[in-house]
């Protein structure tokens, strides 16, 4: 164990030396300061990383991740990731993406007592009630697959209730609202297709926040 810990550290020196060579001002253009279009939510799954997938380079996005990709109203921490990634780096698009065979959502389809999971799993769970009859319907295999589906359109619609983006986008024109699904058999990227200014006039019917109190 020890071994593979100290092992990192050359790794690391190998990847400097290996990025110098490649581009000598590499660490200069990264130590500068960020500019991402991109806000992207993901699952912390360790086989899912938001640069590789998306093909872009350190710096080109900005990343927040927990179990199942969720946006959860209580969470400071992924409502302070969405503030500073719309109001001060001014991102272009929010991305919400889940992947196929998601630990989170399994786990969450199953009736056991999960300990300290159970207060995150059950808006999971919540996400189930509201599609329950399309969800039961479907074949056992399927069932876990589709979910990861409703659950990343819910957290987009759950970004989509933030005054943040509501005021931005008013303003602005940006950032739009995005649902993806990876598939880790493939590698590939599945855009769900959210109409995103459909999704947020029929969200802000009952969610305006654009109106200063």
């Amino acid at each position: 164990m020890e071994n593979s810990y100290k092992k990192i550290f050359s790794a690391n020196k190998e990847w400097v030396k290996k990025m110098n060579t490649q581009d000598p001002d590499f660490f200069s253009h990264l130590a500068k300061e960020q500019n991402p279009e991109y806000l992207y939510i993901g699952c912390s799954d360790s086989r899912v990383h938001a640069n590789e997938i998306m093909g872009l380079q350190p710096g080109e996005v900005f990343v927040h991740r927990n179990i199942a990709n969720m946006v959860v109203n209580s969470d400071l921490n992924s409502l302070s990731v969405i503030n500073y990634a719309v109001e001060h780096l001014n991102v272009k698009f929010i991305i919400v993406c889940g992947h196929y065979n998601c630990g989170g959502i399994k786990a969450a389809m199953q009736p056991k007592d999960l300990g300290i999971l159970n207060p995150w799993l059950r808006n999971i769970r919540d996400v189930y009630r509201l599609h329950e009859k399309e969800l039961d319907a479907l074949p056992e295999h399927e069932r876990s697959n589709r979910l990861v589906e409703l659950n990343v359109y819910e957290q987009c619609l759950n970004v989509i209730k933030t005054a943040e983006v509501q005021k931005s986008y008013l303003e602005k024109g940006f950032p739009k609202v995005a649902g993806w699904v990876y598939d880790l058999n493939a590698g590939i990227l599945k855009d769900l297709d959210i109409d995103f200014e459909k999704e947020l006039n029929r969200v802000r019917k009952i969610y305006d926040l654009t109106k200063k109190g």
